[in-house]
C-alpha cells in the first residue's frame, strides 16, 4: 500500500469516529431529541453573545443615543401641531453589522423609529398652520387660481434646487387647465384641494361649503388620479364649521406660518428677507404664482437652506418621520 492511500484512509478514519462521537453527545445531551440539541447549541452561542464585550458596548452607546418621541398636541396658539418620531438604537442589527465589518472598522449604528403615543389624527378636526418645530422641514404652499404665465418658470427653479412643493389648485382653475396642472404633476409635486370657486368658506352655508370641497376633491382624482387629504381654505377664510365639513371627507385644513404676501407685488428682495428673517423648522410658506414669488423663489430656497431646514411637501413636513439633515447624524 503506497504512503498516500495510508494517509487517506487513517484521515477518514479519523472524522468518522470524530462524527460518530459527536453524534453521540449531542443526542445525550439531547435526550434523543435534535430539536432539543440545536436549541442547546443556539443557547450556548447566545451566551457567547452576551459576554460579547463589542454588545456591551453598543448597549451603553445605545442608552446615551435614544431620542423619544414627541406627541402632536393642540397648541393654544398654533392648533394642531404634528408630533414627531423619536429613535433608538437597533441593538441586534447594530452588533451583527459590526461582527461582519470586523474588528478595527468604526462602529456604525443602525436605527429604528419611535413613533409618538398621540399622533396628528388623535387631535380631530384642528387647523394646522405650522409642522413639529424640532423637525428641520419647511415647506413651500403655492396656492393657484390664476397666475399661468409664472408657473412654468417656478417649476424650472424648483427642479434646479431639486424642491418639491404642494400645490393648492382651485377647483374651476384645474377644470380649464388641466394641462399645466398635469405639467406640475409630473414634475413630481403634490396637489391639493383650494376650493372650487375661491369663496370664503366661513359665509357659506354647510351645502355650498361642502361642495366647495367635494368638487375639487373629485377633480383631483378624475383629471390627475390624486387620493386628496388635504385642504386649505381661500384668503385663510374659515371657521370651525369649515374645519369640520372638511374632515367629513377626509381632509386636514392646513393654512400657513409665513406669508409671502406675493400679490401685493413686492420686491424680490423684500420677500427673501421676510423668509430669511421667520422661516423656523415646521413652516409653512405661502405664496403663488405672481411675478414677485418667480423672482424671490431661487433667494428664498438658498436662505432655508443655508438656515439647515429642508425643503419638501406639505404632507412631508407635517408627518411624524424624522429626517436626515447634514452633519447630523441620524
Amino acid at each position: 500500500m503506497s504512503r498516500k492511500k495510508l494517509v487517506v484512509i487513517v484521515a477518514t478514519t479519523l472524522l468518522v469516529m470524530m462524527l460518530g462521537q459527536f453524534a453521540g453527545i449531542h443526542k445525550f445531551v439531547a435526550g434523543g431529541d435534535p430539536e432539543k440539541g440545536n436549541k442547546l447549541v443556539l443557547g450556548l452561542l447566545g451566551e457567547q453573545k452576551e459576554d460579547d464585550p463589542l454588545l456591551a458596548q453598543i448597549r451603553a452607546e445605545a442608552d446615551k443615543r435614544r431620542i423619544e418621541p414627541i406627541d402632536a398636541v393642540n397648541d393654544r396658539v398654533w392648533k394642531a401641531v404634528p408630533g414627531y418620531n423619536g429613535r433608538e438604537v437597533d441593538i441586534d442589527k447594530t452588533y451583527e453589522k459590526a461582527k461582519a465589518a470586523g474588528p478595527g472598522q468604526k462602529l456604525e449604528f443602525v436605527y429604528r423609529e419611535l413613533k409618538p403615543k398621540v399622533s396628528l389624527d388623535d387631535l380631530g378636526a384642528v387647523p394646522i398652520f405650522r409642522g413639529n418645530p424640532n423637525k428641520p422641514m419647511a415647506a413651500f404652499m403655492i396656492n393657484v387660481a390664476w397666475g399661468n404665465e409664472y408657473i412654468i418658470p417656478m417649476l424650472d427653479t424648483l427642479d434646479e434646487a431639486n424642491v418639491k412643493a404642494t400645490f393648492f389648485f382651485d377647483g374651476s382653475w384645474l377644470k380649464k387647465n388641466t394641462d399645466l396642472a398635469l405639467e406640475i404633476q409630473k414634475r413630481g409635486h403634490q396637489l391639493e384641494n383650494h376650493a372650487y370657486s375661491h369663496p370664503n368658506m366661513s359665509q357659506l352655508d354647510d351645502s355650498r361649503a361642502r361642495l366647495e370641497i367635494s368638487k375639487t376633491k373629485d377633480l383631483l382624482k378624475e383629471k390627475l388620479g390624486v387620493e386628496n387629504r388635504w385642504f386649505a381654505p381661500p384668503s385663510g377664510d374659515y371657521n370651525q364649521r369649515t374645519v369640520d365639513l372638511a374632515a367629513e371627507q377626509g381632509l386636514k385644513t392646513v393654512l400657513w406660518t409665513v406669508d409671502t404676501v406675493d400679490w401685493q407685488k413686492p420686491a424680490a428682495s423684500t420677500i427673501i428677507q421676510k423668509i430669511a428673517q421667520k422661516v423656523e423648522p415646521g413652516s409653512l410658506i405661502l405664496m403663488h404664482p405672481t411675478a414677485s414669488s418667480r423672482d424671490a423663489l431661487k433667494g428664498m430656497i438658498q436662505v432655508i437652506e443655508r438656515k439647515g431646514i429642508k425643503l419638501g411637501t406639505v404632507a412631508e413636513t407635517l408627518s411624524s418621520e424624522r429626517i436626515d439633515t447634514p452633519g447630523v447624524e441620524r
